[in-house]
């Protein structure tokens, strides 16, 4: 009875780390699978993310990003682009953790 709940939890825990928004900022726009511009104002983006201090608080696909410090860490790559045209997501920095999440559901995809 161990045995089985200790591989359901394993499998719970594996489970919520695949979904978690783990990103990894590339030197080069080369090596990135999304790019991304940092929008002035909350309207003009696409989603809306929130930086978390942790790991585990980046879940889901709903602009929690956790910034990694190695590539192969990441669920995505991203790299910043100077202009707007050249993005394939406008993202907004938000302060707090419930302002996060998707302005424009289309562009949802890119993250998964």
């Amino acid at each position: 009875m161990k045995r089985i709940l200790l591989a359901i939890m394993a499998t719970v825990c594996m489970a919520m780390a695949a979904n978690s928004q783990t990103v990894y900022s590339c030197q080069y726009k080369s090596d990135a699978d999304v790019k991304i511009y940092v929008a002035s104002y909350k309207s003009d983006a696409d989603l809306v993310v929130y930086k978390c201090s942790y790991k585990s608080d980046a879940s889901g696909n709903d602009g929690l990003w956790y910034f990694v410090n190695y590539k192969s860490d990441a669920k995505k790559k991203i790299y910043f682009v100077n202009y707007k045209s050249d993005a394939d997501l406008v993202i907004y920095f938000a302060d707090y953790k419930s302002d996060a999440g998707w302005r424009n559901k289309s562009k949802q995809h890119l993250m998964y």
